[in-house]
C-alpha cells in the first residue's frame, strides 16, 4: 500500500483511519501519528499494519466463553494435605466429579492448573447432543445397535443431570433445549444422512427427515432430532464450582508434577504442596504423564471456533451439522446473552502441530460465516483440543485392575457430554455403587480389531513426526532474523531451540523438544504456542506447559 506525499491524500487518510478499526492513540498521541502521517505516510502504514496483525492475532486465543464467564478466587494451594479422592482439573469433568463425590461424603480436592473452567471446557462449543462427533453410521461400522442405543442413553442422561444441576443450584448459564440438525450440502454426502436417519431409527433415537425449506442454509438432505441443548460451558462450570466449594477443597494456580503410586496411597506433587490420596482422577482430557497404553489410542487435534455479529437479527435457533465438499464438516449455532448474540462457526480439525498455517484455518471459518450470512463483525477467533479414541468410544475408569488412578479421556469433540457421564461413572465406582455404564466405557478394555486402523494410523503419523523433528534442519536463520511475536525452531551445534521474540524484541530461547516424550515441537501462529506433534502437548511461547500429557514446560538451553 503506497501513498505519495501530497497533503491532501495524506490529510484523507489522516481523517478516515476508523476504517481500520483501532484507537491508534493507543500507540501515538493525536499530534504524533498527524506528524507522521504528514511527514513519512508509507512508515505509518507499515507500522499499522503491524498493529492491526497483532490485534488480530492477538484475538485468535480468546473464546466467546471467555467474554461471558462468571468469575472464580479459589486460592492457591500452599500446603499438604491428606484428602479421599484428589482431581487433576477444573474443568466439566473435575468439577462434576468433586460435587458427586463429595454428595457422596467424600473428602475432595481439586488440583486446578489456572482457572476453573478455563481450559478445554471454555474452548469447547457449548452443545449438548446424544449422538457423537464421528456420527452414528461410523460408530455401526464397528459396533452393535444394541451398542449404539447405550452411547445414546447414556448421553442423554448426562445432558438431563446437567439440566438439573442448573435448576437445582439456579446456575447462569443460558441454558436451551434447542433442537439439532445434520445436513448435506452437496448430492455428495447425502448418504451421510440418510445413514444417519436408518441408524438413529434402529437406535431408539427419534430423527426425522426434514421435508420444508426453513432452513438458514442451502441443503440436499437433512434430518432433525428434537429436544438438544446448549448452554455456556464456562459459566457452568465455574457457577457449579462456587455453588459446591463449601463441600470440598478447589486450589487454582496449582501446577502437578509428579504422581507416585504406592500399595495403599497416592501422592501428588504440586507447585504448592504434596497432596496423599486414596483415589486420583485424571480430569485432564488426556493423561498426564507417559501412559503408553492411553496415548498410543489417542489421536490429538485442534478445531477452531469463530464467533460474528450479523447484520440483522435472523439468527438460527438450533445445533446445525453440515457436510460440505467431499466430507468436510462445520457447525454453526447461535449465542445469546444479555440481549448481544453472536453466531458460532466451528470446524477444520487438524492433528496437533501439524498444520502448515494454523491461521489459514481461522481464514477458512470466516470465510464460511461470509459466505453463508450477512456479518457485521467477527467478534471472536479460538482453537480447542480434543483427542480421538481408536475404536470410537471413550476411556472412562480405572487406569488398570489393580490402580486407584481413574481416567476419563477420549471424548473427540463431545466432551461437554462425555465429561459429565464420565464423572457420574467414576463417582459411583469409587463409592461401590453400580453404574450400567461402567463396564461399556470401562478404560481399561482392550479391543484391538475395533481399535486396529486407527491405532495403526495415529502411530505410524507418531513416528514420522518423531523421525522428521530430528531429521529436518531448523530454519536457517540467526536469532536476531527472528520477527517480533513470531517463533522459529532453530539449529545450533546439534540441538533444537525453540525460539520465540515477543512483540518487544525480548527473545526467549528454549528447547525445542517436548519433555513428554521427546518429540520437536512447531509453531503454531495463529494462538501463538508451541505445540506437539506426537501426543499434543501445547505450550506458551515463554515455553510454560498449557495442556497436554507433559508435566513440565519446555527446558532452558
Amino acid at each position: 500500500m503506497q501513498y505519495k506525499s501530497d497533503f491532501r491524500e495524506n490529510f484523507r487518510l489522516y481523517k478516515n483511519l476508523h476504517k481500520w478499526n483501532l484507537n491508534i492513540n493507543v500507540y501515538l498521541s493525536s499530534v504524533v501519528t498527524a506528524l507522521l502521517i504528514f511527514w513519512d505516510p508509507n512508515a505509518f502504514i507499515a507500522k499499522l499494519e503491524g498493529i492491526h496483525k497483532s490485534k488480530i492475532t492477538a484475538m485468535f486465543t480468546k473464546s466467546l466463553w471467555n467474554s461471558f464467564s462468571s468469575s472464580t478466587n479459589f486460592p492457591t494451594l500452599k500446603n499438604d494435605l491428606e484428602v479421599d479422592v484428589a482431581i487433576i482439573g477444573g474443568g466439566i469433568t473435575g468439577i462434576s466429579s468433586a460435587f458427586l463425590l463429595s454428595e457422596k461424603g467424600l473428602n475432595v480436592a481439586v488440583i486446578e492448573a489456572r482457572k476453573v473452567g478455563g481450559g478445554t471446557t471454555s474452548h469447547s462449543t457449548g452443545n449438548l447432543y446424544l449422538t457423537i462427533d464421528k456420527i452414528l453410521s461410523a460408530l455401526a461400522s464397528k459396533y452393535d445397535i444394541e451398542t449404539l442405543k447405550n452411547v445414546a442413553e447414556s448421553r442423554a442422561e448426562a445432558i438431563n443431570f446437567i439440566e438439573k444441576n442448573i435448576k437445582r443450584f439456579n446456575l447462569d448459564c443460558d441454558f436451551k433445549r434447542v433442537p439439532w440438525y445434520l445436513f448435506s450440502e452437496n448430492e455428495e454426502n447425502i448418504q451421510k444422512i440418510e445413514d444417519e436417519l436408518n441408524f438413529g431409527k434402529k437406535a431408539g433415537i427419534p430423527m426425522e427427515s426434514l421435508t420444508n425449506n426453513a432452513f438458514p442454509v442451502p441443503f440436499a438432505k437433512a434430518v432433525k432430532l428434537e429436544n438438544q441443548a446448549y448452554f455456556n460451558p464456562m459459566r457452568y462450570v465455574q457457577e457449579l464450582a462456587n455453588a459446591i466449594s463449601s463441600k470440598c477443597a478447589i486450589y487454582e494456580n496449582t501446577n502437578v508434577e509428579k504422581i507416585e503410586e504406592k500399595e495403599n496411597m497416592l501422592k501428588l506433587h504440586t507447585t504448592g504442596g504434596t497432596v496423599r490420596a486414596k483415589f486420583v482422577l485424571h480430569a485432564t482430557h488426556t493423561p498426564k504423564g507417559i501412559k503408553l497404553d492411553y496415548h498410543t489410542v489417542l489421536g490429538p487435534y485442534r478445531e477452531y471456533g469463530v464467533a460474528a455479529k450479523l447484520n440483522s437479527d435472523d439468527y438460527p435457533q438450533g445445533i446445525f451439522w453440515g457436510f460440505y465438499g467431499k466430507g468436510q464438516k462445520f457447525s454453526f449455532r447461535t449465542y445469546e446473552r444479555e440481549g448481544e448474540k453472536r453466531l458460532i462457526v466451528v470446524g477444520e480439525p487438524h492433528k496437533v502441530g501439524q498444520a502448515e498455517n494454523n491461521t489459514q484455518h481461522i481464514k477458512n471459518l470466516e470465510n464460511y460465516l461470509k459466505t453463508h450470512f450477512k456479518i457485521e463483525e467477527i467478534t471472536h477467533r479460538w482453537g480447542g483440543q480434543h483427542y480421538k479414541p481408536a475404536d470410537f468410544l471413550p476411556y472412562i475408569g480405572k487406569q488398570h485392575e489393580n490402580s486407584n488412578i481413574f481416567l476419563a479421556t477420549g471424548f473427540s469433540t463431545d466432551g461437554l457430554t462425555y465429561g459429565t457421564l464420565s464423572a457420574m461413572i467414576i463417582a459411583d465406582t469409587i463409592t461401590g455403587s453400580k453404574n450400567k455404564y461402567a463396564e461399556f466405557y470401562e478404560a481399561k478394555r482392550h479391543q484391538p480389531l475395533k481399535a486396529a486402523k486407527e491405532f495403526v494410523k495415529e502411530n505410524l503419523n507418531v513416528a514420522k513426526e518423531l523421525i522428521k523433528g530430528y531429521t529436518v534442519d531448523g530454519d536457517d536463520l540467526e536469532i536476531a532474523e527472528v520477527k517480533p511475536g513470531e517463533g522459529r525452531i532453530l539449529s545450533r551445534d546439534g540441538k533444537k531451540m525453540a525460539v520465540y521474540k515477543t512483540e518487544e524484541g525480548i527473545v526467549k530461547v528454549k528447547s525445542a523438544v517436548c519433555p513428554h516424550m521427546g518429540c520437536i515441537v512447531h509453531w503454531n501462529d495463529a494462538e501463538t504456542t508451541w505445540d506437539c506433534p506426537c501426543h499434543g502437548s501445547r505450550f506458551e511461547p515463554t515455553g510454560d506447559v498449557l495442556e497436554g500429557p507433559a508435566f513440565t514446560g519446555l527446558k532452558n538451553l
